[in-house]
């Protein structure tokens, strides 16, 4: 053999070594977003469960509180506007506007929720309505569903975004349209808390 072949097959050897690396990168990759995609849907599920729950809520409290209009109004504005952001952030589960956006609208809906819980304490009959108890354990363990599910989720994100920037995803990474995710952080400690519901 020449030293022109054995150059020659070297260095078909070294590409196709390096089209199978990219190829197992961008594998791995499509995998780690996938999963922390399924990880977003489980949040969607239980968010939808939350502002399906909401409206039987406030009708529930309607009759009760004509006089809190203001607060039943709050929520329900609070509520639009969350599931606007939720529609959002499942058309891009990772993207950083996504992801606050629908962090800022969970957390008005649940500082809403919070006042709505506390105008409820004030009025022993709404509380002791067996509708309302129900319709509030119901939010309750909602509440805790999307607290885990937006751990899995920031859990996914993490492991995604951990592979993409070591090496050599890194290097990679971006040539094939990849690029961090985002997490799904509430703005400050009082939105992290579940609504308390005292009966």
């Amino acid at each position: 053999m020449s030293a022109g072949t054995i150059f020659l097959l070297i260095f078909l050897f070294l590409l196709l070594l390096i089209v199978i690396m990219v190829v197992g990168i961008y594998n791995r990759l499509v995998s780690l977003r996938n999963r922390y995609k399924n990880a977003f849907s489980q949040i969607d599920v239980q968010l939808k469960r939350r502002y399906d729950l909401i409206p039987n809520l406030v009708e529930t409290a309607r009759a009760y509180l004509k006089h809190e209009r203001e607060t039943l109004e709050a929520v329900t504005t609070a509520r639009n506007t969350a599931q606007a952001a939720a529609r959002t952030a499942a058309a891009d589960p990772g993207g950083a506007a996504a992801m606050m956006t629908l962090a800022g609208a969970e957390g008005m809906l649940s500082g809403a929720l919070g006042r709505l819980m506390a105008v409820v304490e004030s009025y022993p009959d709404l509380k002791a309505d067996k509708n309302m108890r129900q319709l509030s354990e119901e939010l309750v363990t909602t509440e805790n569903r999307v607290a885990f599910a937006r751990q899995a989720y920031n859990d996914s994100v993490a492991g995604y975004n951990t592979y993409r920037q070591s090496f050599p995803p890194v290097l990679f990474a971006p040539m094939l349209n990849f690029s961090d995710a985002a997490f799904l952080e509430m703005p400050d400690q009082a939105h992290r808390e579940v609504p308390k519901v005292a009966f």
